[in-house]
């Protein structure tokens, strides 16, 4: 999706000045550190995400905000038009917008897979013929419905963090937020997180990532750029990474593709620095071999 065609989208979350702030009580007198500071942003409907940044840099506390979990010290969080300071909106919210953290056994709760899928659903009172085609539908989204009868504690970490996104998507939400799913997982379990985040996508899940991994961002249709508690790129993906210079200011990485493409020009080769999927890197590169 280009930024044109986004403006055409119908916004899902609406980020206007939000500021927000840790208190240490534990220090006389209380240390207030400011996390974000005046953030705004849009996030379409169906729109994919990448939220980069250096550790510290106010991207989880961002999520939080989206999910409420956090509350705004000032500005405003409107999730489909629904204030997250406002207490009535809160349930809501929350059944519109999923999260999944890194570490999946934090969110894993029961002994079997289909039962920690279905745990949710049966605290939300949905009636147990609905959670069962539920948690079917959603354990077959992820690849996971042939170990529904599996301890999570057998499964692999990739395995173990489909689960905890389907406990997600049973809830049937609008918007998935993820923070560093796959920053516990070897490249295959990443490679299957990633898979079943597109999928979801696809099927006109909002999907808000935080990710350390260029690679993965580079799958978004947009990504968003924090340092030190403000927005300071937001773009789509071959704008974003190829401000090489940029990037590595800020503490942070380029698809390898992009930075091999990077260096060829500054050795004065014919070669965009747009580049960020391999085929295309390998295609060009080809291509300079054969002039």
């Amino acid at each position: 999706m280009d930024m044109a065609e986004k403006k055409n989208k119908e916004k899902f979350i609406e980020i206007r000045d939000l500021r927000f702030s840790y208190i240490n009580d534990l220090e006389e007198p209380p240390v207030k550190t400011e996390v974000l500071k005046g953030v705004s942003l849009d996030i379409c409907r169906g729109e994919f995400v990448a939220v980069l940044g250096h550790n510290g840099s106010g991207k989880s506390t961002l999520a939080k905000c989206i999910n409420a979990i956090n509350l705004p010290e000032s500005g405003g969080v409107f999730v489909d038009g629904m204030d997250t300071l406002d207490e009535n909106d809160l349930l809501p919210i929350r059944q519109r917008v999923g999260m999944v953290f890194q570490n999946p056994d934090n969110q894993i709760v029961a002994t079997i897979v289909e039962e920690d899928v279905a745990f949710a659903l049966e605290n939300m009172c949905v009636e147990p013929a609905e959670i069962r085609r539920r948690v079917d539908d959603a354990l077959r989204t992820v690849g996971m419905y042939e170990y529904r009868l599996h301890a999570p504690h057998k499964l692999s970490g990739g395995q173990k963090q489909r689960v905890a996104i389907a406990g997600i998507i049973a809830m049937r939400p609008e918007c998935i937020l993820l923070d560093e799913p796959t920053a516990m997982l070897d490249p295959h379990g990443r490679d299957e997180v990633m898979r079943t985040i597109k999928l979801l996508n696809s099927q006109g899940v909002t999907i808000v990532l935080i990710t350390h991994y260029m690679e993965e961002a580079a799958q978004a249709d947009r990504i968003v750029v924090i340092d030190s508690g403000e927005v300071v790129m937001d773009d789509v993906p071959r704008k974003i990474f190829s401000k090489v210079e940029k990037m590595k200011e800020l503490g942070l990485d380029v698809p390898q593709v992009t930075e091999l493409a990077w260096e060829l020009k500054k050795a004065g080769y014919d070669i965009s620095t747009e580049i960020i999927y391999e085929e295309e890197c390998a295609e060009r590169l080809a291509q300079l071999l054969k002039d």
